[in-house]
């Protein structure tokens, strides 16, 4: 995958299922998307209450045959992507392949132009809010620092 015609998203301060929205517009439109920075981005609500609404969803399916279920920051936000797209389809299927998602910023990437979507800040946000890394590090699955 080439780094250069694709579009970089910075994920950081972004509410995670409105710049999820954002992005799955943009991959069914024919661009190739790399959102970095996944471990920063939001999710709106009360820190216990999205806790125990991940640990109880967790909970489901059997231990070795799954469903399994994603811990780490970087699949969260790839499979909250996924939800948006018709992945049945093959456009969808063909959208998915051109997503990555990075934990912090690769060095492919850090002299390029990196975005921002706009409407998904969480500076309108009036609620508490939780990042996606420190949901992760709650339910198991990331062991590294979160700031």
């Amino acid at each position: 995958m080439s780094f250069d015609k694709a579009t970089i998203i910075d994920a950081k301060g972004l509410i995670l299922g409105r710049m999820a929205s954002s992005v799955a517009k943009r991959l069914l439109q024919g661009e190739t998307v790399i959102v970095v920075n996944a471990e920063k981005a939001a999710i709106s609500g009360k820190r216990l209450q999205i806790v125990k609404a991940a640990k109880t969803f967790l909970e489901v399916g059997h231990p070795r045959k799954g469903p399994f279920h994603q811990r780490r920051p970087d699949r969260i936000v790839r499979r909250t992507i996924r939800g948006m797209l018709p992945r049945q389809k093959p456009k969808g299927l063909q959208a998915f392949k051109r997503l990555r998602v990075y934990l912090g910023v690769p060095l492919e990437v850090e002299d390029k132009e990196i975005q921002t979507v706009l409407e998904a800040s969480t500076d309108k946000l009036k609620s508490p809010y939780i990042t996606v890394g420190e949901l992760a590090k709650e339910i198991g699955g990331w062991t590294a620092e979160v700031e």
